[in-house]
């Protein structure tokens, strides 16, 4: 099972692909121009894991709260492969977890079943 982790709610764009027990990470500065070209970095950072979009099995992205603009990028890339190659996708926020106090990403998967986060279901937390 290969997991993709999407964060651009934060500081910083996280990506972070689960491979059985690997797991890669990177980050990319919190800019416009960075949303804008937000799937390109997605398609390099795969690639430069040796993986693609075809081996994806799910993919979790953070829903906020958090940036207006790193959420509604996210998401709207998350439902595209969504509708174009079938990925499913968990939309969780650190909140739906906040009995929690260290949370990791590679737990997010986990976490997500704990807390039956829904799945193909996208519910973002702006912040105002």
């Amino acid at each position: 099972m290969n997991n993709l982790i999407v964060d651009a709610a934060r500081d910083k764009i996280f990506l972070a692909l689960i491979v059985n027990k690997n797991i890669y990470t990177c980050t990319h500065e919190n800019s416009k121009i960075n949303f804008e070209k937000l799937m390109i970095l997605i398609n390099e950072f795969l690639e430069d894991n040796k993986t693609s979009l075809d081996e994806l099995s799910a993919i979790y992205v953070n829903r906020g709260p958090g940036s207006f603009a790193g959420i509604r990028n996210s998401l709207s890339i998350i439902k595209a492969l969504f509708l174009t190659k079938k990925i499913d996708y968990y939309c969780f926020s650190f909140a739906d977890f906040k009995e929690l106090e260290d949370i990791k990403y590679v737990d997010i998967q986990h976490l997500c079943e704990k807390y039956k986060i829904k799945k193909n279901l996208i519910n973002p937390i702006y912040l105002s």
